[in-house]
């Protein structure tokens, strides 16, 4: 078992990753148990595809969280792809998720860091049903007001359901609280994996928290998966992201990570995620 923090800034912070590679997958109660048992917010699993010949094949992933298996995870996929890197070579390893087929590339730094940059599954969003924000805003103490009205609450999608809520002020980020057995109750209510809290600090920059009460945690320092889904409700609704943008994550927690998403031109296709990442182990 492999620990790499994904999104790193520079030789600090980042979100640490589980990553376990192997002739094949073990069982799902064996991965489930793995994942409880290192205790960070995901493992991945990987496992070369049936019948690939050598590494660029395609591989098999599976993603686990103390709690649950969650149907895809950006900063597992960023520490995997710089544990094939590192194990490998440096390239575009093709990989295939319980639901989707995505790509990650890998690449060794001078530094001992590695850069990573994920492909992630197609994007959609929509607007946010009322009640549902409703019920957001009560979980963490938030009033309408609280809210940037140029970014009105969304559900976005790029591998997983995440609702998305951009907040008017730096401070109401900083000042997140919630429960966590309300927030695990709320987002499995509505099939969520993560809440994405975002402030726009121009638009090109974005500050955002990620709860992930539905797999156990509170609160996750990089969330590869939601920026995905960021940039693409941003493309959505016409934000002016200039086709890209940088998030800054996990200040709150003392765990400042980087992550930087490209935004094609194309509603429902890919986003591309990047940042660094380093091995804990």
């Amino acid at each position: 078992m492999l620990r790499i923090a994904a999104f790193s800034d520079g030789a600090r912070g980042g979100n640490p990753a589980g990553v376990w590679i192997g002739a094949a997958l073990p069982p799902a109660a064996d991965m489930q148990r793995l994942a409880h048992d290192i205790g960070y917010s995901e493992t991945a699993f990987a496992a070369p595809l049936p019948g690939a010949q050598g590494v660029d094949g395609g591989w098999r992933v599976r993603y686990f969280s103390p709690e649950c298996e969650v149907p895809f995870c950006g900063h597992a996929t960023i520490a995997l792809g710089a544990a094939l890197a590192a194990a490998h070579g440096d390239g575009v390893y093709a990989l295939t998720l319980n639901a989707a087929a995505i790509t990650v590339e890998g690449r060794r730094a001078d530094d001992g860091l590695v850069t990573a940059a994920l492909q992630s599954p197609p994007t959609w969003s929509r607007p946010a049903d009322a009640a549902l924000v409703q019920q957001a805003l009560a979980l963490f103490g938030y009033a309408p007001d609280d809210l940037d009205a140029r970014i009105p609450p969304g559900l976005a999608h790029a591998g997983a359901d995440h609702l998305v809520l951009a907040l008017a002020r730096r401070d109401t980020l900083a000042a997140m609280r919630y429960e966590l057995a309300a927030g695990r109750a709320l987002m499995l209510a509505h099939g969520l994996t993560t809440i994405v809290l975002a402030w726009a600090e121009d638009e090109r920059t974005f500050h955002t928290r990620n709860p992930f009460a539905v797999g156990g945690v509170l609160e996750d320092p990089a969330t590869g998966a939601g920026t995905a889904a960021l940039a693409g409700y941003l493309r959505d609704i016409g934000w002016p992201h200039g086709g890209a943008i940088d998030v800054i994550q996990g200040e709150d927690m003392g765990m400042r990570s980087l992550l930087h998403a490209d935004i094609g031109a194309v509603q429902g296709t890919s986003i591309r995620v990047g940042g660094s990442a380093r091995s804990l182990s």
